[in-house]
């Protein structure tokens, strides 16, 4: 159980991000920094133009539920990304905000927060696990919805 004194604020980019969690990891926040580290880099172009920067972020297992309700692998995605929009330098960017991480368990984290992109906005949610140290945390799943301009 969260209490209102354990919530941790902090910056992140152009985003806020709130850190919930009970404390009873040794780390202080479960993990939920690496996890959101690890998400903003996802959304860095030079991370999604280079495919060894972006598998050692990804979780062998990862599934994603695209906006078109298709779903996507760990190979789809890193066949799929550098061709992507928002991997290009000169182009447009993802710019998240409201970042919310809750630890969920040991090795789980729960992510949640919403981007514009070129003007489209979505509201995300990914899941991090972490299985041992030498491969740290990576994203397992991942969800954008698109929101409708006039519910943003």
């Amino acid at each position: 159980m969260t209490h209102e004194d354990d919530d941790v604020y902090r910056a992140a980019d152009d985003g806020l991000y709130r850190d919930a969690n009970d404390g009873v990891d040794e780390g202080g926040d479960g993990g939920v920094g690496e996890a959101i580290a690890g998400e903003l880099a996802l959304m860095d172009p030079a991370v999604r133009a280079s495919r060894a920067l972006f598998e050692r972020l990804l979780d062998p297992e990862f599934v994603e539920v695209g906006s078109s309700g298709r779903r996507y692998t760990y190979e789809d995605m890193l066949a799929w990304l550098p061709e992507h929009p928002g991997s290009s330098r000169s182009g447009p960017r993802y710019r998240p905000s409201a970042i919310e991480g809750v630890f969920l368990a040991p090795g789980l984290i729960h992510l949640t927060y919403e981007t514009d992109f070129d003007g489209r906005h979505a509201r995300r949610s990914s899941l991090w696990r972490k299985r041992g140290e030498e491969t740290g945390w990576r994203m397992y799943y991942h969800q954008g919805t698109p929101v409708p301009p006039e519910a943003a």
